[in-house]
């Protein structure tokens, strides 16, 4: 170990342990500066486009924040998606575009319906409506991502997807889209308010940060593991060929 060769050898480990220390100081502030809202923060209604823009992936801290909008339906783009819940009763959600400036919409998710026939039913009713400007509040929510329909129902949608939604609606040339949905907080249409509860607070620690830099730890002292067997290991071939060098003068 005290060879020219090897005390390089542990340079080099040195070196190379001390980017994983860095790393893991990094990763570890990362963790410490992690900034959760306050608490309440997403009950406090703000505007829509105060939160997230058009094509915008909506930030973590603003999952179920409470946000107001207002705009007017675009007729015939009322659809239905299944497998949604409400107080843990399976039913369906009906969904509008919310068109809320020029050339510019939102999924929105205006309702439960214990049937599909009452979501039918919502729908006759919501077209037949005068087109006027609504007001609309509701929870900001990330898109859940299209997932392909059953074969046997091709236009049967069981993901709450702006994209999947966004494939059925009319008028959409170059037409600007919110890729998050809103869930309205009040229903209409004679459909059932969508159960929307608080998002649960987030941890003021960033925990896979927090791993990730006990990984890097480990990573440093494994260099001079490494360091360590690569030595002993040179010593011991140089053992046994000395060994068996004497046998052999034997």
């Amino acid at each position: 170990m005290l060879r020219g060769r090897w005390i390089g050898m542990l340079l080099f480990c040195l070196l190379v342990a001390g980017v994983f220390a860095w790393l893991g100081q990094w990763q570890l502030e990362r963790a410490i500066e992690t900034d959760p809202p306050e608490p309440g923060a997403t009950e406090q209604v703000q505007q829509l486009d105060e939160v997230v823009e058009p094509g915008q992936y909506l930030p973590e801290p603003l999952v179920g924040q409470r946000v107001e909008t207002s705009g007017t339906w675009v007729p015939g783009d009322f659809l239905v998606v299944s497998q949604r819940y409400n107080d843990g009763v399976e039913g369906y959600w009906v969904t509008g575009q919310l068109r809320v400036a020029e050339r510019t919409s939102i999924a929105v998710a205006i309702g439960w319906a214990p049937d599909r026939e009452s979501a039918d039913a919502a729908i006759d009713e919501l077209n037949a409506d005068d087109g006027g400007t609504v007001e609309i509040a509701g929870r900001i929510i990330s898109d859940e991502g299209p997932v392909p329909p059953p074969h046997d129902e091709p236009d049967r949608m069981n993901r709450m997807s702006t994209a999947a939604l966004l494939s059925f609606w009319h008028d959409t040339d170059q037409l600007d889209v919110y890729r998050p949905y809103l869930a309205a907080i009040e229903a209409s249409a004679g459909l059932v308010d969508i159960d929307s509860p608080a998002p649960n607070e987030m941890s003021p620690v960033n925990w896979l940060n927090v791993f990730y830099a006990v990984e890097w730890a480990i990573f440093a002292g494994f260099a001079f593991y490494l360091w360590y067997r690569l030595a002993k290991d040179a010593w011991e071939r140089e053992v046994e060929e000395f060994e068996d060098a004497a046998a052999a003068s034997a």
